[in-house]
């Protein structure tokens, strides 16, 4: 049986963007630039930027954890 990430450093080409349902839009408006999303997202897809949270869309799972955790609630889950 072969699995499909071979070597370490390989999960970086498989862009599992496309496996969500939901995406997490941020209210850059509305963030804090905390950094809680970013510690929690299990992918590691945001980025603290000047501007606010930003997600790399082609790893994130949309699993939502980042909408959890933020205590500004400026992440919301929107349908893809």
């Amino acid at each position: 049986m072969k699995f499909p990430i071979a070597k370490p450093g390989t999960s970086r080409r498989n862009k599992t963007g496309a496996w969500r349902s939901f995406r997490p839009v941020v209210n850059k408006k509305e963030c804090i630039k905390c950094g809680i999303c970013a510690t929690f997202c299990p992918e590691g897809c945001i980025e603290i930027r000047k501007d606010g949270s930003t997600v790399d869309y082609d790893y994130c799972k949309g699993c939502g954890i980042c909408s959890q955790e933020c205590p500004k609630k400026c992440i919301k889950m929107v349908r893809e």
